[in-house]
């Protein structure tokens, strides 16, 4: 068999199903033997669009996510979507290919299509390395697969040169999964369960703050049943809104900011669940929680790097956040009669009534009826109109908020950004990816028309591959966020400022529903909210890919809800 070949047989016992790339003849010995070992190759338009594609599949079904890139050029490509993935958290292994051996590592002088893509790789993934021997393919990607599984998950690289892709070798010997890796996850010892119960039950106001880890670990029925058992508020990274579905009285959904700084504030105890606490957790800091000797905190987590990195943990537990919260589910189940269940109750009911209360200030917006739209109405029509299960993905910058402040996430694991980098574009593959996932289920996508011209050319890869995601872009002509922050800085130095003192924030419109049409998929454009439900309904009923062409009110889009929050977030917290 070829090198190639013999990659294609390790990622079958791997159970990977579906890889995303695009074909070169340069590891032709690789995606030749794809089909033969039962994978799927699904083809973008672009290098970057196929590690954000494999980053969605990889986020929705806890599966491993598979992308090639060749030599050159197409690992160049690659590497925007390496950095935003890895960034995120995503479970993806990166194939690429690079010139033969003998001319490269390090280059003889001249080489064509190459650069140091191990190197260049390194600093911006969980690993990156090559394989400068056939005999060393298997075991170097075995290495490469156990990096992908083990901590944190993000990107891992392993770069391969074509003549040993494409030559012949010796048939290795094939391990199982279990034999090079760990396959189980990892399971806390039962001291650390029984302090983390005692501590819980003992405390007066407990809450639970639920990172991505909780998305990777598919805990969503444990920490609900957790919740409910503690009777305690659950607060979510960004990344891992929907871990509790937001119908739950339990979920303070992370668009209610100054909602979440209350709970936060109020708790005695934190359990955090796989999450860094980073910056849009505000670091775990005062005034946003409470300072460490008023607040504990026990901490769950994987990796061991992110135990206690900003904010102090007293029970640090490395381990399976499902595993953990199911052991933990069992350990509370005895101490149901010690748990202050009125008193945290009472609390929880003012929660509600608070969540109520703000929810009826964002809705005012709903009652405009006006040409073009106000951007609110977006994703409230949307959360109607499609179904509680449907994918949701939002990309750009005041179109995210727009779409993130308007829906509801009914559904565990139903929402897709990139939370942490706000990678424009990105959002176009990543609801490739969802429906590459799920083929049978609802994906639509909430997209500025500054983000959507990024890789406007992905719908004719959703046509070509059968894949029905629908586009819905809120069409302003401006780089609104960006416009937003020119205008409040203007408004500090030159009182009295006009658009001549905008710096390129503007441009011309595309239409996108006409260049949807254009690539063989259906498409629309609308500018009252009465016409976007039933657009949405005859998209979803053309059974394919579907753009719709949404005109927003460019002044009201200029000023999506939360940005105080925003802007707020950019300065270190003030308190310990």
């Amino acid at each position: 068999m070829t090198g190639g070949e013999a990659i294609a047989a390790m990622l079958k016992k791997e159970g990977v199903e579906k890889v995303f790339g695009i074909i070169d003849g340069t590891y032709f010995g690789l995606y030749h033997n794809l089909k033969n070992h039962g994978i799927q190759l699904i083809s973008p338009r672009h290098e970057t669009s196929a590690v954000h594609m494999a980053g969605a599949y990889s986020k929705l079904t806890g599966k491993l996510g598979v992308c090639i890139a060749s030599n050159g050029p197409g690992a160049a490509n690659a590497l925007p979507g390496v950095a935003v993935e890895n960034g995120e958290g995503s479970r993806v292994l990166l194939l690429t290919s690079h010139r033969r051996t003998g001319i490269t590592y390090p280059d003889r002088g001249g080489t064509y299509q190459y650069f140091n893509q191990v190197s260049v790789i390194k600093p911006m993934s969980k690993w990156s390395g090559s394989a400068q021997s056939h005999e060393r393919i298997p075991e170097l990607l075995r290495r490469a697969l156990r990096k992908c599984w083990h901590g944190r998950p993000g990107v891992v690289h392993l770069d391969v040169p074509e003549d040993l892709i494409n030559s012949e070798c010796e048939s290795p010997v094939f391990l199982e999964p279990h034999q090079y890796r760990r396959t189980t996850p990892i399971t806390p010892p039962a001291d650390q369960v029984e302090g983390a119960a005692d501590m819980l039950v003992a405390c007066r106001q407990p809450m639970i703050h639920a990172g991505s880890g909780v998305l990777h670990a598919q805990a969503f029925e444990a920490l609900r049943a957790v919740a409910e058992t503690l009777r305690a508020p659950v607060t979510t990274s960004w990344g891992a809104r929907g871990g509790l579905p937001e119908t739950s009285d339990l979920a303070v959904p992370m668009i209610y900011v100054e909602l979440n700084n209350r709970v936060r504030r109020a708790a005695d105890v934190v359990l955090t669940l796989g999450s860094r606490l980073g910056e849009t957790d505000w670091w775990g800091k005062a005034p946003y929680w409470r300072k460490p000797g008023e607040q504990k905190m026990i901490q769950v987590d994987i990796d061991e790097d992110c135990l206690g990195c900003n904010k102090p943990a007293d029970l640090a537990v490395l381990a399976d956040v499902r595993v953990f919260l199911e052991a933990l589910a069992i350990e509370l189940e005895g101490r149901k009669s010690s748990i202050r269940a009125a008193e945290r109750d009472e609390f929880l009911s003012q929660v509600r009534e608070e969540k109520a209360a703000q929810r009826k200030e964002l809705d005012a917006a709903l009652e405009e009826d006006i040409d073009p739209m106000n951007p609110a109405h977006v994703g409230h029509i949307c959360s109607k109109v499609f179904t509680d299960d449907a994918i949701r993905v939002f990309d750009g910058g005041n179109a995210a908020v727009w779409g993130n402040f308007y829906s509801e996430v009914r559904v565990p694991n139903t929402q897709l950004a990139t939370h942490k980098f706000g990678m424009l574009g990105a959002g176009v593959a990543q609801a490739l990816g969802a429906a590459a996932a799920f083929p049978e289920r609802q994906v639509y996508c909430i997209i500025g028309d500054g983000a959507m011209g990024f890789h406007p050319q992905e719908v004719e890869t959703a046509v070509r591959n059968s894949l029905k995601p629908i586009y819905l872009v809120l069409c302003d002509r401006q780089w609104g966020m960006v416009k937003m922050s020119q205008q409040f800085a203007l408004s500090q130095t030159k009182p009295g400022f006009g658009p001549e003192d905008i710096v390129n924030a503007d441009f011309h419109e595309i239409r996108f529903d006409e260049l949807a049409r254009s690539m063989g998929a259906h498409g629309a454009r609308v500018s009252r909210a009465g016409e976007l439900g039933p657009a949405i309904e005859e998209a979803v009923a053309s059974g394919r890919c579907a753009v719709i062409h949404v005109d927003v009110d460019p002044e009201k889009h200029l000023w999506a809800p939360g940005l105080m929050h925003f802007k707020e977030m950019h300065a270190e917290p003030s308190g310990d």
